[in-house]
């Protein structure tokens, strides 16, 4: 696709908008059913897709990638009619008889960004917040997950037109500065590594356009002396090693309490068996790394302190086994860096204060969780430590609700979406206050001499 060709794609992406089609109630319901029905019809093709890409299980796609997708499309149409209406809010003393309305108005031409890790649900979950809203769409999938990426292009090329929602392909270091320095979107939404979004930002910035940062950092995990170990190192395992540990909302480390380290590794070790065998390579359950660039990454982390498990690794493979460290130093590059994968440093902890120093190295994390079984400890961990989103005895299972707002804050990004939240990203909040014409005081207008006393009675 040439740049000159890719600029006036763009261009006709803005007469669509302009043109109106994409705002009505009817038009954005009829696009958000197509694109079920879409995804209902291709579901093999994309499990099948996933797990060429990143070995994941029909299972594992359903539950992160095609049901997750399917569920948030099936409460933004419930909910969206109500959405797009305007929300009376109350006036104040000094405009009644006034009213006053939110309106939700679409942003225009959006870009969705998408990672390699959770290929589909990661650039359609966007998507359907952008068709939501009413505004018209360009997509760009990551180029490493290149099965995923040819069922996705031939979703979108089968039931959207390309000047409602493009779907742009190719080297992102490429095509994406392209676009931007060529064209004013009016939102980017983007979803990768801190790194990348430092860059979009930069990007986006030169033209003051808006963005949504979903990035990633390094999650800690807490578990407190008085924890379920047992429920802790099943829950902890089963999201650690999910998708090989390439998970923006991955356990990076764990902080368990000293009394209790030694019985939490031996039910985390347990439970990594009981889900992966002692084979995962084998597994039905067990993924690979994307590429060989991120597994000559994670295997230099392997040098780090003391394997307590696993450590077993075939690059013909791209195969890491589900791997557990101990005796890691805060200096490592393994606590200085996102791991994104299944590697998982433990260490421990004395007091409270001291493993909050810990996290506080690196603040404000895309998610926390703690386990415990005191209120008391869970009020002192949520209220002392800043974080994107989290769970209490549970992890990253907050990511599935789409009730609960998803994104970061810092380091960890700007911005958050899922359900109505995504409608909302997507949109602008306009204020309109409506006034009555039978009502006119002269107490408004000049001169306004000697009426001080009477403004300071209306504004409070």
């Amino acid at each position: 696709m040439s740049d000159t060709f890719l600029v006036t794609q763009l261009q006709a992406l803005r007469r669509y908008y302009l043109s109106g089609a994409t705002r009505p109630y009817a038009f954005r319901k009829t696009q958000l059913e197509k694109l079920r029905q879409a995804v209902l019809r291709y579901e093999t093709e994309l499990h099948d897709a996933l797990f060429a890409d990143l070995k994941k299980s029909a299972e594992e796609s359903w539950v992160t990638e095609t049901g997750f997708l399917l569920s948030d499309i099936r409460a933004t149409l419930k909910g969206l009619r109500s959405w797009m209406q305007p929300q009376r809010v109350p006036t104040n003393l000094l405009n009644l008889p006034s009213s006053s309305y939110i309106y939700r108005e679409p942003l225009g031409v959006v870009l969705v960004i998408g990672p390699w890790n959770y290929p589909f649900q990661l650039l359609f979950a966007p998507l359907v917040g952008a068709i939501a809203g009413g505004n018209c769409v360009v997509l760009k999938p990551s180029e490493f997950a290149p099965h995923t990426d040819a069922v996705m292009r031939k979703i979108i090329e089968e039931i959207f037109p390309p000047e409602y929602v493009l779907y742009v392909t190719g080297d992102g270091a490429a095509v994406i500065p392209e676009m931007m320095n060529n064209f004013h979107f009016d939102h980017v939404f983007y979803t990768g590594s801190t790194t990348v979004g430092k860059i979009i930002y930069q990007m986006a910035a030169r033209d003051l356009v808006p963005v949504t940062l979903e990035l990633g950092g390094k999650s800690p995990c807490v578990v407190e002396s008085d924890a379920d170990l047992k429920v802790a190192a099943r829950r902890i395992a089963v999201t650690t090693y999910s998708n090989a540990g390439q998970m923006c909302v991955a356990p990076d480390y764990v902080l368990v309490h000293e009394s209790v380290k030694e019985a939490f590794l031996q039910y985390f070790i347990r439970a990594i068996k009981q889900f992966y065998t002692d084979a995962p390579e084998n597994s039905h359950s067990y993924g690979k790394i994307i590429n060989e660039k991120q597994f000559d990454r994670l295997v230099r982390y392997l040098a780090a302190g003391k394997i307590v498990y696993g450590g077993r690794h075939d690059r013909s493979r791209l195969f890491i086994e589900p791997t557990v460290l101990e005796e890691v130093t805060l200096q490592d590059p393994i606590m200085q860096e996102e791991i994104f994968g299944p590697i998982v440093p433990v260490l421990t902890f004395r007091s409270r204060e001291e493993a909050l120093a810990i996290i506080e190295q690196n603040r404000n994390p895309l998610a926390f969780y703690v386990f415990t079984s005191s209120r008391s400890n869970e009020d002192w961990w949520l209220e002392r430590v800043s974080f994107g989103g989290g769970c209490v005895n549970n992890a990253s299972w907050h990511v599935t609700n789409h009730h609960l707002p998803f994104g970061g804050r810092g380091f960890s990004g700007t911005g958050a979406y899922h359900g109505k939240h995504s409608f909302l990203t997507f949109t602008h909040q306009k204020s309109v206050l409506k006034t009555p014409t039978w009502f006119d005081p002269d107490l408004k207008y000049p001169p306004f001499k000697g009426k001080l006393r009477l403004f300071k009675m209306v504004i409070r």
